[in-house]
This record gives structure tokens, C-alpha cells and sequence, in this order.
């Protein structure tokens, strides 16, 4: 799988660099449905669709295969793929029999319903997070082939909910949703320096399996480059000095390295402070048609996908809605109360001196989800609207 890991990571990295304000996107999503279109196209339109994926055509399609079980083998990942044709249509046989077994329905004379259908399937797929299709079906629809992602993971450690008021920056003046932890493992932050400027990582592990990656690219860096860089990152084609061998001071974006009295032994410590946020986007994939390789099968002049039907059908309409919610428990909305007692005693007596690495995310950043044995990008985006303190 690890032929295919790299060719949807590399086709988020191009969708990354073209990420210019708050949204969020999953190529893991697109990638599949590119190579199912490329097995089934011809001439130009198969070329392109090639190029895009990343690999041949026969190859995509394995895949594709390969991809879609893997999604369903990750804990606290569901994946779905779906085809709806029209009752009219011929589907050949090989291209079909590549798809999921349940994977096949059918669109009916009446839109309104098909719809409605087509928008239960999203809603259910992805536990209600994404209500409806992207795209809209018009009449004469012949085809729609459709997947679903939907991830979910609990931090290992909880954030404690705070309250983030930035001192600079666009955010400045703002009362923000903050979430603040400690840990001992200064290795989960890294600085970066990357062709673009220094970005900061910062890694929270999910308890199982997936990790989310938050990226603060230095002062002036556009969406597109901070991510481009955090993606090189997880490649490992850029090297990262992590928490632990980072200079005294200003370190890196929102980086600081300081001593401080400490009631524990450990040597260094990591506090991280960020806003919690939910990014919604809606993408049209036609708009960025050379990107998807989509460029020569959305000319209607003439049909494009000979294995999948000996019908003339070109692409009408290409689009993915996504969503993703980041909270004090994991990443997924969520609302928690609750009072804690801490131990009586008196003031600490301040017996040990620690070097704490502060981070504090206070400004528009970045944020891969990262499945953590494959490194697959299962969703990426950027977050210029936090969430407001209540």
C-alpha cells in the first residue's frame, strides 16, 4: 500500500498548495473515485486522469481497491464507496466488477427523490457529519459515483478548556475557546525549516491510531505554503528539530524555550495552548479541473469512458463537502463540564527546575489527520475562524 499512500499524499500536497483560506479537504476522499474514472476512460481523457492519480490506470484502480480496504481496517475510520446509474444504462461488466459488491444502485425518473436518497447515503456514511451530496443532480443524470470518510479519534490525554486572548496577529483582541495541555514529551513539537519559512508541528495523538498535526508556518507564509511544508514533513523529506534540542528563546513559530521553577523532576516539559475550531468548506472539483485531471472529461462534446459504459458519458459535475472539529476530548465536537479538586496542602515547594517548551497557536495555522502507521493524509485544511469563548 505504501505505493499508493504516496500517490494520495502527493496529489494533497497539490491540493494543499492551492489551499488560500479557512477549509478543509480530503484527497483521500477524491483519489479513489479519479482512479476508478481513469480504468474506465479512454484517449485524452484517460491520460489525464492518469497523470493526476499519480500511476497507471490499472494500476490506480488496484489501488483504489487496496485503499479502500485499508480505510476500513483503520480503528475509528469508516469509508464508503457508492454508484448510481440510471436504469438505462449499460454498465460493463469488468469496470463494475471492480467496484464494492453493495456498492450498486440506481437513480430513478423522479430527481427530487434521488436526491433525497443520494443525501440520506451521505448523512448515514459519515454519521451525520456531512448532510448531504456535493453536488446537485440535474435532470438527465445518467451516473454518480460518491465516497465517504468519516474519522473520529479521542486524545490520549484531554486538553483542559481555557480561555485564549492573542496579544498579536489577526486574532488580537479576541477571546477565544482555548484548550491547553502538559506533557513530558517535548518530541511531539518540532520546528521545520522549510523552502517557503520555519513552520512548527505540533503532533496530538489520538488513542487509536490517527494523530492530528497543527501548523504554525512563520509570520507572512501563505495557507498553501505552511501546509505543503507540514505534508513534506510526514514524507520525511525535510528535517525537523524537535522539542527537546531547541535553543533556549524564540525557537520557532509561536515557539518559546524557557527555564522555570518546577515541583517535578522532569527535565523538560511541553505545554501547548491552541484554539479549538470547526471548519466547514464545500469544494467544486471542476473549478480546479487540471488539478483532478478532469480537464478533457468534462467536454460534453463527446463521450470519455468507454470501459465504463459503450454510452457517451462525460463529467457534469465533481465536488466534495467536508467538515472537521477539533475539542478538548478529540477530534470531534464535543461539550465537557466538569470541577476538579486538586490536593490541600499548602503552596508547592519548588525542588527541581525543568525547561519548559512553550507553544501557543494563536494565529491563523494549518492541521493535517494522519493515519499513524501508513502516514495517509486522511484530511487536511486551515483554520483562519477559531472558536469563540461562550
Amino acid at each position: 500500500m505504501n505505493d499508493t499512500v504516496s500517490a494520495v499524499n502527493a496529489l494533497t500536497a497539490r491540493w494543499a498548495r492551492q489551499t488560500r483560506q479557512g477549509t478543509v479537504f480530503s484527497a483521500t476522499g477524491v483519489w479513489p473515485l479519479l482512479a476508478f474514472l481513469a480504468d474506465g476512460a479512454g484517449g485524452p481523457a484517460r491520460d489525464e486522469l492518469t497523470r493526476a492519480v499519480g500511476m497507471q490506470a490499472d494500476q490506480a484502480v488496484a489501488g483504489a481497491r487496496e485503499l479502500l480496504a485499508g480505510l476500513d481496517a483503520m480503528s475509528g475510520v469508516e469509508s464508503a464507496l457508492g454508484l448510481w446509474t440510471d436504469r438505462a444504462l449499460e454498465v460493463r461488466e469488468p469496470w463494475a466488477a471492480g467496484l464494492p459488491a453493495d456498492a450498486h444502485g440506481v437513480l430513478g425518473p423522479d430527481v427530487a427523490a434521488s436526491q433525497e436518497a443520494l443525501d440520506g447515503w451521505a448523512a448515514k456514511r459519515t454519521g451525520g457529519l456531512v448532510e448531504r451530496m456535493p453536488v446537485k443532480l440535474a435532470e438527465g443524470a445518467r451516473m454518480v459515483l460518491a465516497t465517504a470518510l468519516a474519522l473520529r479519534t479521542d486524545w490520549r490525554h484531554p486538553f483542559r478548556e481555557t480561555v485564549l486572548r492573542p496579544g498579536s496577529g489577526p486574532w488580537q483582541g479576541r477571546t477565544l475557546a482555548g484548550l491547553h495541555r502538559s506533557s513530558v514529551r517535548p518530541d511531539r513539537i518540532g520546528v521545520a525549516a522549510g523552502p517557503d519559512g520555519h513552520v512548527t508541528t505540533v503532533k496530538v495523538p489520538g488513542d487509536n491510531g490517527i494523530d492530528v498535526h497543527l501548523l504554525l508556518g512563520a509570520e507572512g507564509m501563505a495557507p498553501g505554503q505552511v501546509l505543503h511544508t507540514g505534508i513534506a514533513v510526514l514524507e520525511r523529506a525535510l528535517p525537523v528539530t524537535t522539542g527537546g534540542h531547541l535553543p533556549y528563546g524564540p525557537a520557532g513559530p509561536g515557539v518559546v524555550v524557557e527555564r522555570q521553577p518546577s515541583v517535578t523532576p522532569d527535565p523538560v516539559r511541553l505545554d501547548v495552548t491552541t484554539p479549538g475550531f470547526t471548519v466547514r468548506a464545500d469544494h467544486d472539483l471542476l473549478q480546479l479541473h487540471a488539478l483532478f485531471g478532469l480537464s478533457m472529461a468534462a467536454d460534453a462534446r463527446e463521450g470519455h469512458f468507454p470501459g465504463i459504459s459503450p454510452a457517451p458519458l462525460a463529467i457534469g459535475a465533481a465536488g466534495q463537502s467536508a467538515v472537521a472539529e477539533f475539542g478538548p476530548l478529540g477530534f470531534r465536537a464535543a461539550a465537557v463540564t466538569a470541577v476538579v479538586a486538586a490536593p490541600g496542602g499548602g503552596p508547592p515547594r519548588y525542588t527541581h527546575e525543568s525547561t519548559v517548551v512553550r507553544v501557543a497557536v494563536d494565529r491563523p495555522f494549518g492541521f493535517l489527520a494522519v493515519h499513524q502507521e501508513s502516514r495517509l493524509v486522511l484530511a487536511g485544511g486551515w483554520v483562519s475562524e477559531p472558536t469563540e469563548a461562550s
